[in-house]
């Protein structure tokens, strides 16, 4: 056979290359046609009424002292389902009167807590605040460890922090439980790898995840383990619960149901929208759970919807990027159930809780990874690569309010002021008309 001058092989290697991709290019397009948006009609839906308050807000501030209205924010995502969404029987609207602020140096990427007159702030290098609702005055504050990244979690007496490094190049956590009073550390609990789960405060128990793939219940009062589960990856978004079940997404693309009782798995599901369809991203989002139905972003740019009791698929809907941010998830007064969240392309989405259809979409940051709140009929969002932070109508995407600060999660309110987290301080806003002082 004769040989080719040297030349004359780069052509042929180049026409092999060529056709390689041509081919790898063709297998791409049929694989991303075959992987559009997924809408699932069959999948249960469990219609409800409209929301109402699930704990009064009085019109004005309680005789005693303002901050004396038995409201609780106690967990992120303001409920144990994690919605993100406090219906109210009044509006709330700007401009905002800052009340007070708390100014610091240190990121803030996760939002307080709150129970009774005081807010419960973990700060990213592992101190936790104890800060007046009413003045801003920080009461206490103590150094839990080198770094974190999670709401804490209030109830009772107590205040609970998770550490994603309890020191100083130690690539494990912890988790402390806290006095609220005067922040004496009740009891600690070294962890075997880092975690950066918000805990779930449940019925004496605390529930959370951590990187090395261990879901952990443990005894509220003392922190003794209880039981724990192991996930196929590491849990870094937060544990939400409904119906008796616990739901968590893992690093390896799957979505777990397992029982609140004893750790026993209910169903694991999967995903296959990364990868041209051929693996699984990963899921930091935390999920929200309502209408029978489980809600979750994922790193392949898609939101998810999966039936709670079986993990059936639902929906899946992309976005242009990374889905990051955990769901809000409700309704309010005029509009259908919607799931609201931004997406790392800077666009922020109100989604069809039932079908996943887009309602409307607003291209206004760059880069939107905290998880958004409704409070009332605004919702809030803030975008990392601007800094920024909108309100907008939570039916219309009408913006009503913006301003230069901000990165991560941005809010939880009382139903009378709003607490705003910018990008190292910490605010309390009062809207237009609102009171909240003492008389």
């Amino acid at each position: 056979m004769p040989r080719l001058p040297h030349g004359r092989w780069r052509w042929v290697l180049a026409g092999i290359v060529a056709v390689v991709i041509a081919v790898i290019a063709a297998a791409a397009f049929a694989v991303l046609r075959s992987e559009r948006d997924i809408s699932n009609a069959d999948v249960e839906f469990v219609e409800t009424t409209p929301p109402t308050p699930t704990q009064t807000i009085p019109e004005e501030p309680p005789p005693r002292h303002p901050a004396d209205d038995g409201f609780t924010w106690p967990v992120y995502g303001y409920d144990k389902a994690r919605t993100h969404v406090l219906p109210l029987n009044r509006e709330l609207r700007p401009p905002f009167r800052q009340a007070w602020a708390e100014r610091g140096r240190v990121l803030l990427e996760f939002t307080p807590v709150l129970c009774g007159r005081s807010l419960f702030l973990l700060k990213n290098n592992g101190a936790l605040y104890r800060i007046s609702r009413l003045t801003g005055k920080v009461l206490w504050k103590r150094k839990l460890g080198y770094l974190a990244a999670a709401s804490p979690a209030c109830g009772g007496a107590s205040v609970y922090a998770l550490l994603l490094q309890r020191g100083k190049g130690i690539k494990r956590g912890r988790v402390v439980a806290l006095t609220q009073k005067s922040g004496r550390t009740r009891w600690s609990l070294k962890l075997r790898s880092r975690a950066e789960s918000s805990p779930l405060l449940d019925r004496g128990r605390l529930i959370f995840g951590s990187e090395d793939g261990t879901v952990y219940n443990l005894n509220a009062h003392n922190g003794n383990v209880r039981w724990r589960y192991r996930a196929s990856g590491a849990v870094k978004g937060a544990v939400a619960l409904a119906d008796g079940k616990l739901f968590f997404g893992d690093y390896k693309g799957k979505l777990h149901a397992i029982r609140r009782r004893d750790g026993r798995k209910v169903w694991v599901a999967g995903t296959k929208g990364a990868g041209f369809g051929l693996s699984s991203g990963q899921f930091y989002s935390t999920p929200a759970i309502a209408y029978g139905r489980v809600y979750i972003g994922n790193t392949d740019g898609n939101v998810y919807s999966f039936a709670s009791s079986n993990g059936k698929l639902a929906w899946r809907t992309g976005t242009g990027d990374y889905v990051y941010a955990s769901p809000a998830v409700g309704e309010v007064a005029g509009g259908p159930p919607t799931v609201w969240l931004g997406s790392y392309d800077g666009t922020f989405y109100a989604l069809n809780a039932k079908t996943g259809e887009k309602r409307w979409t607003r291209k206004l940051g760059s880069k939107i990874s905290g998880s958004a709140s409704v409070i009332g009929d605004l919702v809030f969002f803030s975008d990392l690569g601007k800094k920024s932070t909108w309100a907008l109508g939570a039916n219309t995407g009408k913006t009503l309010w913006k301003t230069r600060r901000g990165a991560f999660n941005p809010v939880i309110s009382d139903g009378r002021r709003i607490y705003f987290n910018g990008y190292s301080s910490i605010f309390g806003l009062d809207p237009a008309g609102v009171r909240f002082r003492r008389r």
